[in-house]
Parts: structure tokens; sequence; C-alpha cells
């Protein structure tokens, strides 16, 4: 993938970044999901963890490895996952179908715990959203695409004092990206404002 082109259009003549052109599993996730609003408690505790699990390896191994995420973590539900014992621990570090990471498994329990403590608080969703900035980037190729921004490093800090974990700046951005806060589709893509949160221009 070359970073400094802009879209490639597909065989459907539609225009969408290099990294979503050709595998079919991360094109229908870049044409149905990513950058689309995810406002529930549990849909932004799942995108959370799943990013986390990310740092370090490619997106679409976690894509495809996200059935058995699932499955695994009991639908990412936070009530379930903040009750996991060592014993928990141990079958998911058992379990052949997730990333195991040790350090990355006992982040989701203590995550999932810290999700259920902020609901008197308003909850997750609405404190990660209240990071929405006044503009979103308009990239046209994928170099103009910042890793983070204020607005992530904030809302980094104010995760990490709520006593959230592997959640650093880079890991908030695109979180932001995946579920709809910013916009970085890239200006020609056919998904550009689409997500309903941003304008197409």
């Amino acid at each position: 993938m070359t970073s400094a082109i802009g879209v490639v259009i597909g065989d459907d003549g539609l225009a969408r970044p290099a990294w979503a052109a050709t595998d079919p599993l991360l094109r229908e996730y870049y044409d149905t999901e990513w950058g689309m609003p995810v406002r529930d408690e549990q849909g932004v505790f799942e995108r959370l963890s799943l990013e986390a699990f990310q740092s370090g390896l490619s997106w679409v191994t976690i894509l495809r490895k996200r059935p058995a995420f699932r499955a695994a973590f009991h639908g990412f539900d936070p009530e379930v996952v903040a009750q996991y014992t060592d014993a928990q621990v141990e079958r998911l570090m058992a379990d052949a179908g997730i990333v195991r990471n040790l350090r990355k498994i006992r982040a989701t329990i203590s995550n999932a715990a810290a999700t259920i403590r902020l609901r008197d608080e308003g909850g997750l969703a609405e404190l990660v959203w209240s990071f929405q900035p006044a503009v979103t980037p308009e990239p046209e190729v994928l170099t103009d695409i910042p890793t983070q921004s204020p607005e992530s490093v904030a809302l980094a800090k104010a995760l990490r004092a709520k006593g959230f974990v592997f959640v650093g700046p880079t890991t908030m951005f695109a979180l932001m990206e995946a579920i709809g806060i910013v916009d970085t589709h890239l200006v020609a893509s056919h998904r550009r404002g689409t997500s309903g949160v941003w304008p197409a221009e």
C-alpha cells in the first residue's frame, strides 16, 4: 500500500482508500461500518477493546478474529466482562481464536469495570463523544490523515483518570475514526460524509 496515493477505483466503480480496496473483509468493513456513529455503551466498549488489542498488529488481523473475540468476551458486555476471574483469564489465554496477550486481556477486564463506574457520570459513550472536535480532517491522501489529535490526547487523559488502560492518544484517535467522531475518509472516497455526523465538504 502506498500511502501517498489517493483513492482507488474498485471494480464496482466506487472510490476507496488503498487499504480498503482489495481485501474483501476490509472492503466490507469500510463500506458498511467504519466511520459510522456508535453511541451505545456496549458498542463503544467493544471498539475500545478491539483497538487496544490491535495495538502493534494490523487491523485486518483483529477483524478476522472479531467473531472469536465476541464469543470469548461474551459480546463485550461490560457487566459480564468486569466479573471475569483468574479462571476466565486462563480460558482467554488458551483461546487460539483471539490475540492471547495477558496485558491486553487484563486491560479489557479493568476497562469493563471502569465502564460500569462511568455510568454514574453519564456513561462511556457520552464521555468519548464529548471530545468530538469542531472540525474534522479533510485528507486527500492517506499521509494527510493524522495519527492523533488534541482531542484524542485529551480523551486518553480523561479515560486514564477514570481508570482505563491501553487508551493512548493514537489508539483513541483510531477509535474516534472508527465510531464517527471524526471523518477521515479521503475527500474523494464514496464514504466521505456518509455518517450523518459530518458533511461531505
